[in-house]
C-alpha cells in the first residue's frame, strides 16, 4: 500500500460523484438513444475482476446489438451507433458509479474478463494489485490499437509507478484521446481480439462477451 492510496480514493470520490450527478441528463439522453437503437437492456452489466481479482459488476451503456447467431463477429454487431458511443466514450458514463462505489478508480488498468484470470502469468496478474480504472495508461497509449503484450506492459508500469502526477497526466491525455478518437479499434477486430494467454498476432474478432473488453 502506498501513502498515495487514500488520497487517490478520496480524489476518485471527489471527482466521480459530481461528474456522475452532473452528467445525469446526458446519461438519460444516451439511455433513450440506446433503447431506441438497440432495444433492451439499456445497460451492459458484467462481472469483471477488481482489486485483488475480486469480481464486481461493471456498468456501461450497451453498444452492441444482440447476436443473431452464435459466433457473429463483433464488427457486425457494433454498427455505426455503437461505434459512435465508444469513440466518444459515452458508453463509459455509468462506470462513474462503479468508481463512487469503490469497485473502480478513475485511473488504472482496464477491467478485463473473469475468464481471462487463469490465462495470466504471475507477472500479468499483478495488474489486479490496484483498482481497475475507467481510463488507464494503455488507453492513452494506443487504446485498442495496441497488442495484448503492450497493454500488459503499460498496466504493469502503472502498477509499479502510479502517483498523483501520473494519474493527472493520464487523465489529461484521456481528454485528448477521446477528442481525437485515437486507437478506438484494433486493426484485426472491432475492439480487442480475445486474449488467449499469449499475444500470437493471430486474427480473432469473435469476442466471447456481449460487449467490448476495453
Amino acid at each position: 500500500m502506498k501513502l498515495y492510496d487514500p488520497v487517490k480514493r478520496a480524489l476518485d470520490v471527489a471527482v466521480s460523484l459530481p461528474l456522475a450527478v452532473v452528467t445525469l441528463p446526458l446519461q438519460a439522453v444516451v439511455a433513450v438513444a440506446v433503447r431506441v437503437k438497440l432495444g433492451s437492456p439499456v445497460l451492459f452489466r458484467q462481472q469483471r475482476p477488481g482489486l485483488h481479482a475480486k469480481p464486481f459488476e461493471l456498468l456501461k451503456f450497451r453498444s452492441m446489438r444482440s447476436a443473431s447467431y452464435e459466433g457473429e463477429p463483433s464488427a457486425d454487431r457494433l454498427g455505426s451507433f455503437g461505434r459512435a458511443l465508444r469513440s466518444t466514450s459515452l458508453d463509459e458514463l455509468p462506470s462513474l458509479w462503479n468508481v463512487v462505489r469503490g469497485d473502480m478508480s478513475l485511473v488504472g488498468p482496464r477491467p478485463l474478463l473473469v475468464q481471462y484470470l487463469p490465462l495470466y502469468t504471475p507477472e500479468q496478474a499483478r495488474r489486479h494489485s490496484v483498482r481497475p480504472g475507467i481510463t488507464g495508461l494503455a488507453q492513452v497509449s494506443g487504446r485498442n490499437a495496441t497488442s495484448w503484450d503492450e497493454r500488459f506492459a503499460y498496466d504493469l508500469y502503472y502498477v509499479d509507478n502510479y502517483s498523483l502526477r501520473l494519474d493527472c497526466a493520464i487523465f489529461a491525455r484521456t481528454i485528448k484521446t477521446v477528442l481525437f478518437r485515437e486507437g478506438i479499434n484494433n486493426s484485426k477486430a472491432a475492439t480487442m481480439p480475445t486474449f488467449t494467454g499469449s499475444d500470437t498476432g493471430t486474427s480473432n474478432d469473435k469476442l466471447t462477451t456481449d460487449d467490448d473488453t476495453n
